[in-house]
C-alpha cells in the first residue's frame, strides 16, 4: 500500500483509548513495537473513568463502569500496574416485606450470618443449602473457565471437557438459566437475587431460548475464578490511569482528540485516517487494533454492519450527606449498602418489568441495584467530605432498553429516575432526598445516564455496555484463534465486542495483542 506524504508509520495503530485499547497498546509497546493510540475524546479511559461530576464537590466517582471482576491478575502483573482492588465483605442485601413487616436477605459477613439471614427470611434451612449447592457448582465452573479467557479460544467440546461436569454444563450452557434457578430455589426473592446476574446490561427473560441470559450470567459468575466483584481503589479511573502510564512508559504514543475516520488495508499493511481540530492526518501501520465497537469497525473499514445493538440499563451516580436508615431494623445501612442492594428484584418483579419494557412501556416497578463505593474505598472522597460522613451511591437500573427513550428522552429519563428512586424510598425509613448532598449551585448531587446518553457520550452502539450481545467463551464459525480476528488479516477487534469481551476485563486487549505477537513470522 502506498503511504501518503507526511504519513508516519507504526508497527500498530490502536483505535480507541479505552481500557482494552490501552491494554493492547501496553503489551505491544513492551514487546518493542511502535504503537500509536488514537482516541476521539480529550482523555483516555473510555467508560472506565473517574470524574468529579458535581460542580464544587470533591468526590471522584466511577462515572460509568464501577466494579471489577473479570480483570485477570495476569494482566496487572504482566504490565506492572499500580492498581489494587478491595473485596466487599457483604455480597448483597435485598429488602422485602413479609407478613406485614420489613425484612430482607443479607448475603455475606460470614457463613453463620448468611445462614441465619436465609432462615429469618424463609423460615428454614432449605434455601441456604440450595444456595451453597448452586454457587458451589458455579464456583467449580469459574475455576475451570476463567483461566481460558487469556488463552487461544477452546472449541466448545474442549471447554466442555474442561468443565467436566455434565449437570453444570447443561444448566449454564444448554438450558435457559431460569430452569436451573427454579429447580434449585423455591423462594421468589432468592430466585430474583440469583437471576440478576443474568440481566446486567442485558435485556432478556429467564427462559429466553437464545440463552443470551446464560451468557451474561456466565460472565458474571466466573470472574477471577470466584465470581467476586471488587471495588477499584481510587475509582475506575485508577485502572485506566495506570494502563495509560504503562503504555506511555513502554513507548506508546497516546493521541487524544484524534478521531479515526477510515481504515484502508490490503491485508498486509494499513493506513488509518484520523481527524483532529486542525484537520485530517494519516498513520500507516502493519496492524490495526480497534477498541471501538463492531459497528464502528464496520464503518471504518466499509464492511457490512453488524446486527443493531441495544443497551438496557439506567446508571445513576449520587452523593449523600449520610446513608439513609432502613425500614428493616435488623440490618445496618453500612452493611446493606456495602454490597449490592437489590431493589424490586424479586423473580416475579423482574419478569413483570421485562414484560412492561418489551411492550414499549417504562416498567411500572423498575428494578435496580445499588452500592456504596466509599464504604469500601473512602479515597474517592475529599478529606472534608469523608470527615463529615458523606457517601456515594451508585445505582444500576435493569430492563430499561434504549427503545423506551427514543421519544421525549429527557422526560422519559426523569420519570424513570423518579420511579426508580421511589422503589428505593419504599425500603427506607427516611426519604433519600433528605440525605442527598448539593453541589456548589445548590442542586442535588444526582447524575443519571440512559442508554442513549452512553451512545452519545461514549459511542456505545445503542448504549450497549458490552458493545453487542455477549458471546460464548469458545470458538464458533468465524471467530478465529483468539476471538479478535476480523475479515482483514491485519485488523483486529480489541474492544468489548470481541469474543470474550464485555465488562472491565482487558481480555480483548490482551488477546488482540497476543494475536499480533504470535503471528507466523513475527
Amino acid at each position: 500500500m502506498t503511504t501518503h506524504r507526511g504519513t508516519r508509520a507504526y508497527d500498530a495503530v490502536v483505535v480507541g483509548g479505552g481500557h482494552n485499547g490501552l491494554v493492547a497498546a501496553a503489551y505491544l509497546a513492551r514487546a518493542g513495537r511502535s504503537v500509536l493510540v488514537l482516541e476521539r475524546l480529550d482523555r483516555t479511559g473510555g467508560a472506565a473513568v473517574s470524574t468529579r461530576p458535581f460542580p464544587g464537590v470533591d468526590a471522584r466517582l466511577s462515572r460509568y463502569s464501577y466494579l471489577v471482576s473479570l480483570l485477570p491478575r495476569k494482566i496487572v502483573r504482566d504490565l506492572g500496574l499500580d492498581f489494587r482492588v478491595r473485596a466487599r465483605d457483604i455480597s448483597s442485601y435485598t429488602p422485602v416485606e413479609r407478613g406485614g413487616r420489613p425484612t430482607g436477605l443479607l448475603v455475606g459477613g460470614g457463613e453463620r450470618r448468611t445462614r441465619e439471614s436465609f432462615a429469618r427470611l424463609t423460615g428454614g434451612e432449605r434455601e441456604y443449602a440450595a444456595w451453597r449447592r448452586f454457587y458451589g457448582m458455579t464456583g467449580r465452573v469459574a475455576r475451570r473457565v476463567f483461566p481460558t479467557l487469556t488463552e487461544p479460544l477452546p472449541t466448545r467440546e474442549e471447554l466442555r471437557r474442561r468443565v467436566d461436569d455434565a449437570d453444570a454444563w447443561r444448566a449454564l450452557f444448554e438450558e435457559p438459566v431460569g430452569v436451573a434457578v427454579e429447580e434449585h430455589f423455591a423462594d421468589d426473592l432468592v430466585r430474583g437475587v440469583v437471576l440478576t446476574d443474568a440481566l446486567i446490561g442485558t435485556f432478556a427473560d429467564a427462559h429466553d431460548p437464545s440463552l443470551l441470559q446464560n451468557r451474561c450470567f456466565l460472565y458474571h459468575v466466573i470472574g477471577g475464578g470466584t465470581g467476586a466483584w471488587d471495588v477499584p481503589v481510587g475509582g475506575m479511573g485508577a485502572l485506566t490511569d495506570a494502563l495509560a502510564a504503562a503504555a506511555r512508559s513502554a513507548g506508546a504514543v497516546l493521541a487524544t482528540g484524534h478521531e479515526a475516520v477510515r481504515i484502508d488495508t490490503d491485508g498486509r499493511t494499513a493506513e488509518v485516517t484520523y481527524r483532529t481540530a486542525d484537520g485530517e492526518g494519516t498513520a500507516a501501520a502493519r496492524h490495526v487494533l480497534v477498541g471501538a465497537s463492531p459497528r464502528a469497525l464496520a464503518e471504518l473499514t466499509g464492511g457490512p454492519p453488524p446486527a443493531p445493538a441495544e443497551g438496557a440499563q439506567l446508571k445513576v451516580n449520587m452523593l449523600l450527606t449520610r446513608l439513609p436508615a432502613l425500614r428493616d431494623p435488623e440490618v445496618d445501612p453500612r452493611e446493606a449498602f456495602a454490597g449490592t442492594f437489590h431493589v424490586a428484584e424479586g423473580y416475579a418483579q423482574l419478569a413483570a418489568a421485562r414484560a412492561d419494557a418489551a411492550a414499549g412501556r417504562v416498567p411500572a416497578v423498575p428494578p435496580s441495584e445499588i452500592y456504596c463505593h466509599s464504604l469500601t474505598d473512602p479515597t474517592i472522597l475529599g478529606p472534608e467530605l469523608a470527615a463529615r460522613g458523606h457517601h456515594t451511591l451508585t445505582l444500576f437500573g435493569l430492563h430499561t432498553p434504549a427503545r423506551l427513550f427514543t421519544g421525549d428522552h429527557d422526560t422519559v429519563r426523569a420519570g424513570l429516575l423518579t420511579a426508580t428512586l421511589a422503589q428505593l424510598d419504599a425500603q427506607l425509613a427516611e426519604p433519600l432526598a433528605d440525605c442527598l448532598a448539593t453541589d456548589a449551585e445548590g442542586r442535588p448531587c444526582v447524575e443519571v445516564k440512559s442508554p442513549l446518553d452512553l451512545e452519545r457520550e461514549l459511542g456505545l452502539p445503542g448504549g450497549h455496555i458490552f458493545h453487542r450481545d455477549l458471546s460464548w467463551p469458545y470458538a464458533q464459525e468465524g471467530t478465529g484463534r483468539w476471538g479478535v480476528e476480523t475479515g482483514h488479516p491485519n485488523v483486529f477487534l480489541c474492544g468489548a465486542g470481541a469474543v470474550r469481551g464485555g465488562g472491565v476485563s482487558g481480555v480483548p486487549g490482551h488477546n488482540a495483542a497476543m494475536a499480533v505477537l504470535t503471528e507466523p513470522g513475527d
